[in-house]
């Protein structure tokens, strides 16, 4: 008898308090979570724009104490993390707020994680990189608060991580790592360089093209326990909801956000379409471009990106992730073709005929006109790679299996390749 297909999908999400002003309510919020003694978790340049010590003064007017660990890498280590893990260890917190883009909410996450489940981090990086331990109940609270308007990662259970010695990225997922509470401000992106809110908001724009086009929920063969569920489940009729906003603002308003710093609707909006499409991924998942971001910022640490802390070389995510959509995307096309007229319309806000009728070079092209637009990377030779680098890059593109089964169309090694051989520069 053949294996049973899935029937059975799940729907999470943080909850999330939106609004001009929100982060005055930091404190009523961790003490409604039952938190007096909170580790903050920021970085120097969030530290620079005065926000932390904005959320630090709500928080102790509420009578709770505050930890400030403010050096949080930029795209972190599996040392960065530990530092910060070690800090919260010695500092006897019950809770967490992170303050600060991506980079920060996952810093917090892994501490939140480790003080509650103390393990060395790579027991749960995920296999085959790490053990892909699970904690056993759920985490301390965790109130996310993101300064940038891309990650989503206030409603994820994902935090992402490099081991250099690897040259790999790769990530933590389990259910339990989702933040209990975020407040998501669109004032506090008023200070955002353009380039960072360009790579940030191609970030949303992947996460939710990706869910959008995954492999549907009920194509996975049935797990044998509910714990074996996996967090990315497949595109489903709840994540294509949230994703398809996001998809919408994503086209309106990002090349609005970049344009001007002063332009809060846009930016407000950009901020509100990362948390609808960390909603969307956290529960469909994401693929091929994701899979290939994680050795690209991780083979090589040699790109200085423009608008960002020049402490040392890397490639932001949204960078690393946007490089080879088009081409991954075009791969992808006859497993679903609809469904890629349909991103490319939400993208566009125009209908298939406007756009000129399907096509699978419909949505590579859209996506490279924003990618023109906002000033992206276009290709990753200017990241730092040649096509020597092609072989090293799909194996560590390999090592990502829990995104690549998401997928609507499974790549092998060359398809894997080939992809990022479109990818060297424009087309």
């Amino acid at each position: 008898m053949g294996a049973q297909h899935e029937s059975i999908f799940t729907m999470e999400a943080t909850p999330i308090k939106f609004g001009a002003g929100a982060i005055a309510d930091a404190g009523w919020e961790l003490k409604r979570l039952g938190v007096t003694r909170a580790m903050l978790v920021t970085d120097p340049g969030v530290v620079a724009t005065g926000i932390p010590a904005r959320v630090q003064e709500a928080i102790e007017a509420e009578g709770i104490e505050v930890v400030v660990y403010d050096r949080s890498r930029v795209e972190p280590t599996i040392d960065s993390l530990q530092d910060a893990a070690d800090f919260a260890l010695e500092a006897k917190v019950d809770g967490f707020v992170s303050v600060g883009g991506g980079s920060s909410m996952d810093t917090a996450k892994v501490s939140c994680l480790v003080t509650s489940h103390p393990a060395p981090i790579l027991d749960y990086v995920n296999a085959p990189v790490g053990k892909g331990k699970k904690p056993a109940t759920p985490l301390l609270p965790h109130l996310a608060i993101p300064t940038t308007s891309g990650t989503g990662a206030e409603a994820t259970t994902v935090a992402v991580l490099d081991i250099p010695d690897l040259k790999v990225k790769t990530g933590i997922s389990h259910r339990y790592m989702r933040p209990a509470q975020g407040i998501v401000d669109p004032e506090v992106t008023r200070t955002l360089p353009a380039e960072v809110t360009s790579s940030a908001g191609l970030d949303v724009v992947c996460h939710a093209a990706e869910s959008y086009i995954s492999r549907p929920f009920d194509s996975r063969e049935k797990p044998a326990s509910p714990d074996d569920r996996p967090p990315y489940q497949g595109a489903n009729p709840i994540a294509d909801v949230w994703s398809a906003k996001a998809l919408e603002f994503g086209g309106k308003y990002l090349r609005r956000a970049v344009a001007d710093p002063e332009d809060t609707e846009a930016r407000g909006f950009m901020m509100l379409g990362a948390t609808m499409a960390g909603v969307g991924f956290g529960s469909a998942g994401v693929h091929i471009p994701h899979a290939c971001a994680y050795p690209i910022a991780g083979l090589k640490h040699v790109y200085e990106p423009p608008g960002y802390p020049q402490d040392h070389p890397f490639v932001p995510h949204g960078h690393s992730v946007i490089v080879t959509a088009p081409a991954a995307f075009r791969f992808t096309y006859d497993a679903a073709p609809e469904r890629h007229h349909e991103v490319a319309c939400l993208l566009t806000g125009k209908t298939l005929d406007e756009l000129g009728g399907p096509s699978p070079d419909l949505l590579p092209d859209v996506l490279r006109d924003l990618m023109r637009d906002v000033g992206a990377p276009t290709g990753i030779e200017e990241l730092g790679y040649t096509e020597d680098d092609i072989p090293e890059l799909v194996q560590g593109a390999l090592k990502q299996q829990r995104l690549l089964v998401i997928a609507p169309k499974t790549p092998t090694e060359d398809d894997l390749a080939d992809i990022l051989r479109a990818s060297l520069r424009a087309i």
